[in-house]
């Protein structure tokens, strides 16, 4: 399936789930944001949230500083 991943196209699997798209990413959960068609995904959902054809993700880092 075809989604889109800040702004660009990306090719998943059919199964693939907000957990599974972070882990193919190597991204560190604890911390990261993400929404899923403008809305957000909560830490507790990421692994039940099945992304779908044509979904729009965003993925944002926090970053610390001063």
């Amino acid at each position: 399936m075809q989604i889109f991943l800040n702004g660009k196209t990306r090719e998943l699997s059919s199964d693939t789930t907000v957990a599974g798209l972070m882990a193919l990413l190597e991204l560190r959960t604890e911390i990261v944001a993400v929404e899923v068609n403008e809305g957000l995904v909560a830490r507790s959902r990421r692994e039940e949230h099945a992304l779908c054809e044509g979904d729009r993700v965003e993925i944002v880092t926090l970053v610390g500083g001063g």
